[in-house]
């Protein structure tokens, strides 16, 4: 018989108590909450996963879509290789403004460049300058994750990892009568995620849904 107790809030909340969040991570979340900027900031386990991933991957090139307030920066950021950089890209100037602050109090301010505008403007410049990345984390506007997973793929390393957020959309790519576009994208993406021969890759169901995939080596 299944315990009335094991259910996805009360394993999420469980996880969570564990992350054991320091106190800029705490931080950060706050001043996020306090300049009135969406609470979607990456959950504090899958922060831990971040950083467990950077670290386990050797990552010395990593390239964020999404910055926000700078929270999942500083947890891969906290990860990378001694010589390693973080490129964030993000729509909002006083977005990146803030990350980049925060990332500068986390002691990765000389390591850390911000492109700030349309992501896929800034991904087609990268790719046009030759820069190529080996650690990619997606958590921006649903409407292009199809679009930023061909781009990661098209700068990756042999063996770059690619991961990306809200997967599961707070249930909304369960539901088969929900279907609008940004839905029917990031379905499109957890397909190729899935099924992508470029590509050995999972979605995680926890939290509002994690992927992780590695991009295979020739």
């Amino acid at each position: 018989m299944n315990d009335p107790h094991m259910n996805a809030e009360a394993a999420e909340a469980y996880t969570e108590s564990l992350a054991n969040e320091d106190e800029l991570l705490l931080k950060i979340k706050q001043a996020i909450h306090d300049a009135r900027m969406p609470d979607v900031s990456v959950a504090a386990g899958y922060g831990k996963m971040l950083t467990l991933l950077v670290t386990l991957s050797g990552a010395k090139r990593i390239l964020e879509i999404g910055a926000l307030g700078g929270y999942s920066g500083v947890c891969m950021a906290r990860g990378m290789a001694e010589d390693g950089t973080l490129t964030s890209l993000e729509l909002k100037a006083e977005y990146a403004e803030m990350a980049a602050g925060h990332l500068e109090e986390a002691g990765f301010g000389g390591r850390t460049r911000y492109l700030v505008g349309p992501a896929l403007d800034s991904l087609k410049k990268l790719r046009e300058d030759g820069e190529t990345y080996d650690f990619f984390f997606i958590d921006a506007d649903k409407l292009n994750y199809v679009n930023y997973l061909d781009m990661a793929l098209e700068m990756a390393r042999p063996g770059a990892i690619i991961v990306a957020d809200n997967l599961l959309l707070r249930g909304r790519t369960l539901n088969p009568e929900r279907n609008g576009p940004a839905i029917l994208r990031v379905r499109e993406f957890n397909r190729r995620i899935a099924e992508d021969p470029r590509l050995i890759g999972t979605l995680l169901p926890a939290y509002d849904g994690f992927s992780v995939a590695m991009v295979k080596k020739a």
